[in-house]
């Protein structure tokens, strides 16, 4: 396949992925009783894959968090036990049920759509040899990584390992990423959402490197409608589902794995990384972080804090930093 067309087929894969979705959801609902038992069946017994242990490893879904948070981590310090606010358990739980829920329906086309509309499906599944698709459980593995002298693995699950047919009949191996948005309709508006969000960027970078797959589409399903009827032009303004495809090369991946690298060099030297307090918000080991830090670092991060309050970063960042410093002070203070 030449340059070009590697090149464009992002693009061709971003419209055929939604238009499959949009005519199949315009179509009557189709009951498939077999589908969903075979579900459950595949569910009741999946497959169990530990992470290996003779090097650190790294999950693509925390390619972004703090370096100090991954290394607190990695040396099995105490996670923090937050009790939530209820609607971020209820917030969390719809996210991944609608990621449940395009799975399946997936499935269902794979099963169905053509017998309804003549046409054959543009994405499927891969398949296990055991007839499981390629998501979720049934696809988690670890995979070793040696970059810059170190030893690493990246260990998770994919949403999905589609096969994708093109226009002139070839079969490409493309990967599948869903992320929900609740909060309003303009979350996935045409004006509002030009692009993948940069952290999914860098999730699904991994993801293709894991499943050796060279193209990744995130989905953006969101749980807020505009109304229930909507003409063309709104819908087409507001739709409630976008997909971004991207090709991923080794360049994409190169950062990230310069990452990971630096902090197994910092389990091995017993050497911790520095914070990074844009992170600390979903730092899930905030306690052990503050603990960790000596008394220089903690002097450090206050400094900066001082700066960025003087400074024209925005509001909202100012505060994120000045709370992180509030609390890893009364942890320090021991009053939290």
């Amino acid at each position: 396949m030449g340059g070009g067309l590697m090149t464009d087929l992002s693009a061709q894969i971003e419209g055929d992925f939604i238009a499959m979705l949009d005519e199949w959801h315009s179509l009557p609902e189709a009951w498939d009783n077999a589908l969903d038992a075979q579900i459950a069946k595949w569910y009741s017994n999946p497959p169990t894959v530990w992470p290996e242990r003779d090097a650190p490893y790294f999950s693509p879904s925390a390619a972004t968090k703090c370096p100090r948070e991954l290394y607190m981590k990695a040396i099995k310090a105490p996670k923090d036990v937050v009790t939530k606010q209820p609607h971020q358990s209820r917030w969390q739980g719809i996210g991944t049920v609608i990621g449940d829920y395009i799975q399946r329906e997936i499935l269902a086309i794979e099963r169905n759509f053509e017998k309804l509309t003549g046409n054959k499906p543009r994405f499927t599944f891969e398949r296990n040899a055991d007839g499981t698709p390629m998501f979720e459980e049934f696809a988690k593995r670890n995979k070793l990584v040696e970059h810059n002298g170190e030893r690493f693995y990246l260990y998770g699950a994919p949403d999905g390992i589609m096969r994708y047919i093109t226009d002139d009949g070839e079969i490409v191996r493309v990967g599948l990423e869903i992320k929900s948005k609740q909060q309003s309709p303009s979350k996935t508006s045409r004006k509002s959402m030009k692009q993948a969000d940069q952290t999914h960027e860098i999730q699904t970078a991994l993801y293709a490197h894991m499943y050796n797959v060279d193209y990744y589409v995130i989905l953006y399903v969101n749980g807020s409608k505009r109304d229930w009827h909507m003409t063309p032009e709104e819908y087409a303004n507001f739709p409630d589902i976008r997909a971004f495809c991207r090709r991923i090369t080794d360049v994409d991946r190169a950062p990230i794995f310069d990452k990971f690298a630096a902090i197994t060099k910092a389990l091995r030297e017993k050497v911790p990384p520095a914070m990074n307090l844009d992170e600390f918000r979903f730092n899930d080991y905030k306690t052990a972080c503050a603990l960790s830090l000596t008394d220089e670092e903690y002097a450090d991060i206050v400094a900066v804090n001082e700066r960025l309050q003087h400074s024209n970063l925005i509001d909202w960042k100012k505060r994120q930093h000045a709370e992180a410093v509030e609390f890893i002070t009364e942890v320090r203070k021991g009053t939290v």
